[in-house]
């Protein structure tokens, strides 16, 4: 996997395991399967995604400048639908509807059968990035960090531009204590889209925590 992916494995992804392995005492307590699930969440898919090309790389490459270029918060919700819609493209008919029966079991509550549903999805399209992402999700409200964070690296090796992805990342090293590391996935995440929902607020919040107040 890494030859494959070598540059996105020379930042942020590597990283990750070095945060995880430092991070393993305060993981430990964190992986109980019948924790309650954390009132937080990260980006997702809206729930209603409009249609969009095939040509993947080129529409997500103007997309994320037009995302960037935003002048308002309707237009960039806009943009942000779009690559959502391509993200969420699988040429699997059977993912596809494995990935829907996964979401309704995570709406219903029942973790466990989600699990199994987006196991079936990475092992049938490994190269799926959503399968990872929403799987890294499910992890995370199950306070089940370190597989949590095992799922977003996979996701950041194939699109290190998921803001969805660093932000769940932000949320987890924030869980864990770790500020410095949270701010910098939230910095991340905002530098890609300037328009996530109160990530602007985090950043602030913890800027002046870890790197104090301007004088």
């Amino acid at each position: 996997m890494a030859s494959r992916f070598p540059r996105a494995r020379d930042g942020l992804t590597a990283i990750l395991f070095t945060v995880m392995i430092a991070a393993v005492p305060a993981l430990a307590f964190a992986q109980d399967p019948h924790a309650a699930p954390s009132r937080k969440k990260p980006p997702e898919a809206p729930s209603k995604l409009p249609k969009v090309g095939a040509d993947k790389t080129k529409g997500l490459d103007f997309l994320f400048g037009a995302l960037k270029a935003a002048p308002d918060e309707d237009s960039a919700k806009h943009v942000e639908a779009r690559i959502w819609a391509i993200w969420m493209q699988t040429p699997s008919d059977t993912a596809a509807l494995l990935m829907l029966r996964a979401k309704a079991a995570m709406e219903a509550q029942q973790m466990e059968i989600a699990l199994k549903l987006l196991d079936a999805v990475v092992k049938l399209r490994p190269d799926y990035v959503e399968a990872w992402n929403r799987r890294a999700t499910l992890y995370y409200l199950q306070n089940d960090y370190a597989h949590s964070l095992q799922d977003i690296e996979q996701v950041l090796v194939r699109e290190p531009r998921h803001f969805g992805a660093l932000a769940g990342l932000g949320m987890i090293m924030q869980d864990l204590g770790d500020d410095k590391r949270a701010l910098d996935a939230f910095r991340k995440a905002l530098a890609i889209n300037p328009h996530l929902e109160k990530v602007p607020e985090l950043v602030k919040s913890l800027s002046e925590k870890v790197e104090g107040r301007d004088i």
